[in-house]
């Protein structure tokens, strides 16, 4: 396929008009067109006492509204009907194309920036090395273990890779328990996985239940934190699921928490963006509207999840493992969250970094399915949810309780929202490790990290007013600490104009202080536990 067919009305080049402002928009951006014309038409002019009435020729025009990704909308106004339908026509082909290999990424080249940088951020043996009782193992170096893990995962080492292929037969997607997070404070340890394929019969898997207790380190609890309700999990089990049975994991408690996803959690983002552009609601109705969509139920209750998951590492001194369903959505999202709680090097813009790879890109979660529509996209699909958005909000959430402790600023939040969805670059693209691989997406794409990390850029994201703070962040999750994410939900409808200012201020103020600011960069490497 060439992209000239799906352009009707090709008129391509020139420097534009002198004087006049462009819009550079990436066309993946773009949510859903809509278009209006006006028909072409006659009228007769007014009669007068010198002329005679005459018949005229009403010339058409059209507008198209552009609804993007990022929660912007555009209004295009184009002469003539013909050329407004062609370009409405041009945009939705060109917007909705399918293969990820004809995407901009594939055809992006700055001058600044080589192919190969950024892509190595994040390598699983630089991590838990000196844990005795941790491995590398290569089982999944063909991704036929597992197509949704990367080629490389970290598991107990009393636990052999022919082991790993049975329990990879038992846990769904082939998803075994794995090395989420070591706690260095004291050696807990956070796995991740799919639910058991227990079924009705209660199937069990001498293997998956070694590898738990091998993951306890001879600890007399840990504890299953299922992100599913008690109900659905027992309903899971009716259609080949499950969840793991005391009796055959012994020191494992399991505790349901219900987080929701998949369409629930894509309709609640729907009506929180239609409530926020729509300039006719008083006060009251818009908050009404805000409550209705339940999106802060929704970070409540993840970062209540979230909090629980490292209560139980911390305070408990227990390891942990979270699964719901696939393992690719809900459990990442309480994973990650709770290492931004517990661990200081995960809330550095370096640390973030490695957070987002190991657990969310790296981990499985499926961007292109996820984020192939935002708020705005009549065609809805099953496979749609704003999971990796949820977990951003919950993160800023956090940066606005402890504006002190998080080294990234809003600014870098907003940019992975906008890059998850639409990209010039190749980090988000593709479900998995397996799809980037099959589509060579580090050979012939480039890294948003590469970009992030310049110097130039770098300094753009970072919070003036952040000090290493080791200790463990608990936040509160009252109604009356969280808040709406006017950062993004606003962005577009009112100015931040005063608030930037006020920013500026902060960072001239913090740069022209003679108190050196502690410098996360270096805590950014110390990742590995004593």
């Amino acid at each position: 396929m060439e992209f000239s067919e799906l352009i009707k009305t090709a008129k391509p080049g020139g420097d534009g008009e002198q004087g006049t402002v462009e819009l550079w928009l990436l066309i993946r951006n773009v949510d859903a067109v809509e278009k209006s014309v006006q028909n072409l038409g006659w009228y007769q002019s007014a009669r007068t006492n010198s002329s005679p009435r005459e018949t005229r020729f009403a010339s058409s025009s059209g507008t198209i509204t552009l609804k993007c990704k990022d929660l912007r909308v555009l209004q295009l106004e184009i002469p003539g009907m013909e050329e407004c339908l062609n370009i409405a026509s041009s945009i939705e082909a060109l917007s909705s194309v399918e293969s990820v290999m004809m995407m901009y990424p594939f055809f992006y080249r700055p001058h600044s920036m080589k192919l190969e940088q950024g892509w190595h951020l994040y390598l699983p043996h630089h991590y838990y090395q000196q844990t005795s009782a941790w491995r590398l193992s290569s089982v999944n170096r063909d991704f036929a273990t597992c197509s949704t893990y990367p080629s490389a995962i970290i598991v107990p080492a009393i636990v052999d890779d022919e082991a790993l292929r049975k329990i990879a037969r038992f846990r769904q997607g082939g998803r075994f328990p794995v090395l989420s997070y070591y706690h260095k404070k004291n050696q807990t340890v956070m796995l991740r996985s799919g639910q058991p394929l227990m079924g009705p019969n209660k199937k069990r898997c001498q293997e998956d239940e070694l590898l738990l207790k091998a993951a306890l380190c001879g600890r007399a609890r840990g504890f299953v934190i299922d992100t599913r309700s008690a109900q659905a999990a027992k309903q899971a089990r009716m259609t080949g699921g499950g969840s793991e049975p005391k009796a055959a994991y012994l020191g494992w408690k399991r505790l349901h928490r219900p987080l929701e996803r998949g369409r629930p959690l894509q309709e609640s983002f729907m009506k929180l963006v239609e409530a926020c552009n729509d300039p006719s609601l008083g006060m009251d109705r818009w908050l009404s509207k805000l409550e209705s969509s339940k999106w802060l139920s929704h970070v409540k209750a993840a970062l209540s999840t979230a909090c629980l998951a490292a209560q139980c590492m911390e305070r408990e001194e227990a390891c942990v493992l979270v699964h719901g369903a696939e393992g690719t959505d809900t459990t990442l999202l309480v994973t990650a969250l709770a290492q931004v709680i517990l661990d200081p090097d995960c809330r550095t813009l370096v640390g973030f970094q490695h957070l987002l790879e190991r657990e969310w890109i790296q981990a499985g979660h499926p961007f292109h399915l996820r984020c192939a529509h935002s708020a705005y996209s009549h065609a809805r699909l099953k496979q749609e949810a704003p999971v990796f958005l949820l977990f951003l909000d919950c993160v800023g959430q956090l940066g606005r309780q402890f504006p002190f402790s998080l080294e990234f600023s809003e600014r870098l939040l907003l940019a992975l929202f906008e890059n998850s969805y639409a990209s010039a670059y190749g980090t988000f693209l593709c479900n998995s490790e397996k799809e980037r691989s099959l589509c060579k997406v580090k050979e012939t794409t480039h890294s948003l990290w590469s970009w992030l990390n310049q110097p130039n850029q770098q300094k753009e994201y970072l919070n003036p007013l952040y000090s290493y703070n080791a200790l463990v962040i608990w936040p509160s999750v009252e109604p009356q600490s969280l808040q709406l994410w006017q950062g993004l939900f606003l962005q577009w409808i009112r100015s931040s104009q005063y608030l930037d200012e006020a920013w500026a201020e902060i960072q001239r103020l913090v740069e022209g202080s003679k108190t050196p600011r502690t410098n996360g960069a270096a805590h950014s490497q110390r990742l590995l536990p004593h």
